[in-house]
């Protein structure tokens, strides 16, 4: 194996060397021969490679970015030499080449990275010390099923835990995300179940709120290609470009569709982001969780002004005005009084109050609300890194009320408020089974569910299925992920936690690389890329054409690695449900009986056989219909489609949500209501310790990784340094200067970074790039920069979801 690693790394040289040293003409031949079609053939001055000797292999980055980017590996004997990316279709919008960003194009850099974990090992040393010793893979197989028989006879299935993992979203045997969908839930199904959670890291907040004002389990927007029939668009903290920057993400749908309808776009952020960078646009920042301080003040001038849809909001809604208030709520509960002053507060939300609030200008606020009353069809979004605070469901519920207010929700290039919807290609999935334990705690709390269990109950911490956790989490099933240590918050808190191995008394980590959180492993098993294994990776944010993409084996697997499939076969077999878990199939023939199931639910797809897909190694397919309206149906007419709320209606006011607040046990500044009311976060700008800690941070997503996938890559750490953005003003306080590097602290810990002196973010706010690896030093300072070194472990008061954007710092010179 290492003669294999060797010549990738010989063949990166000789390719470097070339591109530095080659004539001219040299250089030209080789961008020709990593675009032209593979009958072609190139020369240079340092080797000549016809083209019969290399092989073309689809394949795809399947990590979560929200897109699913085509690959063909250039392979030559055995060994990728380099990455190209789709080729096929017209390359026109609807039909266009699904083109991978610099991340999937380095994807041979995680193949034959320096980290990449070669055989199963065991811990020696202390959890997060790192130290390991190579073991078999019966060895390991043994200990993991002796494990989980004595843990399961001693506590029950409810002990056992699959960790949210999403660095493999994109697979469909070899899935990582929805724990639920991988092939662990599958084999653990198979013997008696896990432990269920419920919500993520991404979406927690607004996944649970939006359903209360309009009914179901999810609430979309309308179609990204929708927005060619949009004159407005209304953005808050959305930022394709660079969370969704792909060639098959959202960002390409948004600019083609905003070229064709001259929508000016009006972006409400802490921070210019890339997506605000085009003509026809406006940024205007607003400090972190304020954004229902601001709904408010526009609601204040709509109403006043006589600027809302009274049509609409009499036939679609409840809650608006005291006349369509349900019979359970108090008098002066209705969105209108609360706006005017003459709800239980008495306060009127006025532009000059939003403007202390979210540092926004009074008559910013009273223009931006005029045009956006005034201009129809107007599309309001809302990313969901806004939701990820303190306050986040109450903010998601607000901004929704702009789309509300204003009539723009069931209509072509209106929309919701909540995040831009997509068309998905039908395609089955991996069968999991059902899961036998009932029991399900947020997934946030899984720290907690580890070291209180005993405290934990439906009133006080969302425990479903149950009234309370009967056992704590004993055994961690950790696929594909990072969120351990790296992506949870509170790294320090979660280190103390998992170090007491007499608490969570084993830990199995199934990863690429030793990333943050295989450091934490008990047993650490080495798993294949998706360049080492067949597989098919759907993609379901692609606006308006949605497409399949056949990963194939493009090199045999290095080392001792193997398929998590073939990981939890072997298991299986120990635990005595091999055939219920394989029903006799290895992992090409599950492919084969999940294409066949794909190909009942999806026409399209009849006439096209297997191999036939394998070959040609994308599949596109064109929304066949407009691009989708959500709740057009509803709009229509809603006595025949009502929503799947209590009333069928939009519920401005929540009677639901009255309950909860008046039945669950609250912490001091937490907060649930009826409306979607502006609530002060426990730790943003109004907090009593933002004297000590003055400055707002947050995370943003940054181009060198998806999450914390590619973080280990060289050329891209190289090239996008982690740093921190501080504005001006803020910096010159502190006599910083662009590049130096800063200590950022709080209570929670401390972190190393360099400078980022730009405009680009407000005063009194700082951000910066999420998902860097922790690497604390023998001090517990961390020299990685990982913004959870500074995160709380709190949770929002509905969903028990992730804050990670409300936290209070302090910064200084290293």
């Amino acid at each position: 194996m290492k003669e294999i690693v060797d010549k990738a790394l010989a063949s990166t040289v000789k390719r470097r060397t070339f591109m530095k040293w080659g004539t001219a003409a040299g250089s030209a031949a080789v961008v020709a021969a990593n675009t032209l079609p593979l009958k072609a053939s190139a020369s240079s001055a340092v080797e000549t490679v016809s083209a019969e000797e290399i092989k073309s292999v689809w394949s795809a980055c399947t990590v979560n970015c929200g897109s699913r980017c085509a690959l063909r590996h250039q392979v030559k004997d055995g060994v990728i030499i380099h990455t190209e990316t789709d080729n096929t279709g017209e390359d026109v919008y609807g039909d266009h080449q699904v083109r991978a960003c610099l991340r999937g194009r380095s994807f041979r850099k995680r193949v034959y990275n320096p980290d990449r974990l070669k055989y199963p090992m065991k811990r020696v040393g202390k959890r997060g010390e790192g130290r390991f010793e190579r073991i078999s893979w019966d060895e390991a197989f043994d200990t993991i099923a002796d494990n989980l028989k004595r843990i399961k006879k001693e506590y029950g299935n409810e002990a056992i835990y699959l960790n949210y993992c999403t660095g493999t979203l994109g697979g469909t045997v070899s899935k990582s995300w929805p724990p639920a969908a991988t092939p662990i839930a599958r084999l653990m199904n198979c013997w008696g179940g896990y432990l269920n959670h419920y919500g993520d890291y991404s979406t927690a907040q607004i996944a649970i709120s939006l359903p209360y004002m309009f009914g179901g389990s999810w609430v979309g927007n309308n179609c990204t290609s929708d927005l060619v029939n949009t004159r407005l668009v209304v953005n808050f903290g959305n930022n394709p470009a660079e969370t969704r920057m792909s060639g098959g993400g959202v960002i390409y749908h948004l600019a083609e569709a905003r070229k064709r309808s001259n929508a000016r776009m009006i972006t409400f952020d802490p921070r210019m982001t890339d997506t605000t960078l085009g003509a026809n646009d406006e940024w205007v920042p607003l400090r972190p969780g304020t954004d229902a301080a601001l709904v408010a003040g526009m609601a204040w001038v709509m109403i006043t002004e006589n600027l809302v849809d009274n049509d609409f909001l009499s036939k679609y809604t409840v809650g608006y005005d005291e006349n369509s208030l349900p019979d359970s709520a108090p008098k002066g509960s209705s969105w209108k009084s609360y706006i005017l002053g003459n709800g239980k507060d008495g306060v009127e939300k006025t532009p000059q109050w939003a403007a202390k609030i979210t540092s926004v200008p009074a008559e910013t606020i009273i223009r931006l609300a005029r045009e956006i009353a005034m201009t129809k069809p107007c599309n309001i979004m809302q990313g969901w890194g806004l939701q990820r605070t303190a306050n986040g469901e109450q903010a998601s519920r607000a901004i929704c009320m702009l789309a509300v207010m204003t009539g723009n929700v069931g209509l072509p290039g209106g929309g919701t408020g909540a995040r831009e919807g997509s068309y998905s290609m039908p395609f089955a999935a991996f069968p999991t089974l059902s899961n036998p334990v009932k029991t399900s705690i947020p997934m946030f709390l899984w720290t907690d569910a580890i070291t209180r269990h005993d405290e934990m109950t439906d009133k006080t911490d969302g425990i479903r299925g149950a009234e309370r956790l009967s056992q704590p989490i004993k055994f961690i099933w950790n696929y594909a992920g990072n969120c351990i240590i790296n992506q949870h918050a509170d790294t320090n808190r979660t280190h103390e936690i998992l170090q007491d191995d007499s608490k969570c008394e084993m830990i199995v980590v199934i990863d690429n690389h030793m990333t943050a959180s295989a450091r934490y492993a008990d047993i650490l098993l080495p798993d294949l890329t998706a360049a080492e294994q067949p597989d098919f990776a759907p993609n379901g944010s692609c606006g308006n054409m949605g497409y399949t993409i056949f990963c194939d084996t493009a090199v045999e697997p290095l080392y001792e690695c193997r398929s998590v499939y073939e990981m939890c076969t072997g298991i299986a077999k120990r635990l005595g449900v091999e055939q219920a878990y394989t029903e006799g199939r290895d992992q090409e023939a599950w492919l084969r009986h999940i294409y066949g199931e794909s190909q009942k639910m999806n026409p399209e797809l009849g006439d096209l056989d297997f191999d036939a897909f394998r070959e040609m190694g994308i599949v596109k397919q064109k929304n066949p219909g407009e691009p989708h309206v959500e709740f057009r149906a509803f709009r229509e007419n809603p006595e025949a489609n009502p929503l799947a709320t209590p009333s069928g209606k939009i519920e401005i006011y929540s009677e639901r949500l009255a309950d909860i607040a008046s039945s669950w046990v609250l912490g001091e500044s937490d907060i649930i209501r009826a409306l979607p009311e502006y609530a002060s976060s426990w730790e943003g700008h109004e907090a009593d310790h933002a004297e000590q800690y003055p400055l707002q941070m947050f995370g943003f997503h940054f181009k060198a990784r998806t999450h914390s996938t590619y973080g280990n890559v060289d050329v891209l750490r190289e090239t996008n340094r982690q740093e921190v953005w501080i504005n001006p003003v803020d910096a010159q306080k502190r006599n910083i200067k662009d590049g130096e590097m800063l200590k950022v602290w709080n209570d929670r810990g401390e972190i190393r970074v360099a400078a980022k002196v730009t405009e680009r973010i407000m005063p009194g706010v700082v951000a910066m790039g999420q998902g860097s690896w922790y690497a604390p030093d023998r001090n517990g300072v961390d020299r990685g920069a990982c913004m959870n070194t500074l995160t709380t472990q709190r949770p929002s008061p509905l969903a028990k979801g992730n804050p990670q954007h409300s936290n209070l710092v302090e910064i200084a010179k290293a």
